[in-house]
């Protein structure tokens, strides 16, 4: 699978915005829904906390697409 990369100015991002970002999906409801539905793994690892912080370095997957938080 070829990660697409989101910069961060931040020291992190929360899950449901990163997704947005990368436009994995249109808005935060539709983060947060597929997040609490278990569809996205963070990691390798099914996440379903949408405010989850995420580093530099971290994995994001949903749908066969995913980024890496830069």
């Amino acid at each position: 699978m070829e990660f697409e990369k989101i910069s961060i100015k931040e020291e992190f991002i929360r899950l449901d915005s990163a997704m947005k970002l990368a436009n994995l999906v249109v808005t935060g409801g539709h983060a947060k829904i597929v997040i609490q539905n278990g569809e996205v793994k963070v990691n390798g690892e099914v996440c379903k906390m949408r405010g989850k912080k995420l580093y530099k370095g971290d994995k994001v997957e949903f749908e066969g697409n995913g980024f890496t938080v830069i």
